[in-house]
């Protein structure tokens, strides 16, 4: 079964696309591990996608979208995988569906988990990590047991820009203008399931196999 996750950033797709790679036994590819795997082995897919980040420019939707033909046509993902991170907008939705018509296949299924934007403020910018051993905490989640300072090695805790709130409203603003259209391009497809993604992690975890099913 070739799957789609698409939320939000903080709505908890990396913890759930575990639970399909297990269920499903697919593969789960990020977008993310892909590049840095091609920039890692220099691959000359990773050389011309880093050719780009080099400059300060977006690695081009051609380039990623050559990356991840790459890694689908491997042998594990012969009988599906679970796609986390792609699409990331419209042309990227269309080039991977012409891809996959000219092998006779389509997507099967498009599972958004969904998230308020101000609960996604909440869980992304609660973040907090340790300077000295990176250990990452949560203010509301997972807090220290004294304000500021890291249990295992009493190092101070500092929050990355990327978690600051302001940051955060940012992000989710480019989400919304570039991601959130292939809700309704995969709704007019009638392959997309949304998911209450403000659920606790096991129940989002039974809607999204029971979507599956």
């Amino acid at each position: 079964m070739r799957i789609i996750l698409l939320g939000a950033p903080g709505a908890g797709k990396g913890t759930q696309a575990a639970t399909l790679h297990e269920h499903l036994n697919a593969p789960h590819i990020a977008t993310g591990d892909l590049f840095r795997a091609a920039l890692s082995q220099g691959t000359p897919l990773g050389l011309e996608a880093k050719s780009y980040m080099d400059r300060g420019e977006l690695v081009p939707d051609d380039v990623t979208v050559r990356m991840l033909l790459e890694r689908i046509s491997q042998p594990d993902a012969a009988d599906g995988y679970i796609l986390d991170g792609f699409p990331r907008s419209l042309a990227q939705a269309e080039a991977l569906d012409e891809a996959l018509k000219s092998h006779n296949e389509t997507v099967d299924k498009v599972l958004l988990v969904d998230v308020s934007e101000d609960e996604l403020v909440r869980r992304l910018s609660g973040r907090w990590i340790c300077r000295a051993c990176q250990t990452p905490y949560h203010a509301v989640s997972n807090p220290p047991k004294t304000e500021g300072m890291c249990d295992a090695d009493g190092g101070e805790l500092y929050q990355r820009d990327d978690d600051k709130p302001e940051t955060v409203r940012n992000r989710l603003g480019v989400y919304r203008d570039q991601t959130a259209p292939l809700i309704d391009y995969y709704t007019a497809q009638e392959i997309l399931t949304s998911i209450n993604g403000e659920q606790e992690i096991d129940v989002v975890r039974a809607d999204l196999l029971a979507a599956i099913n």
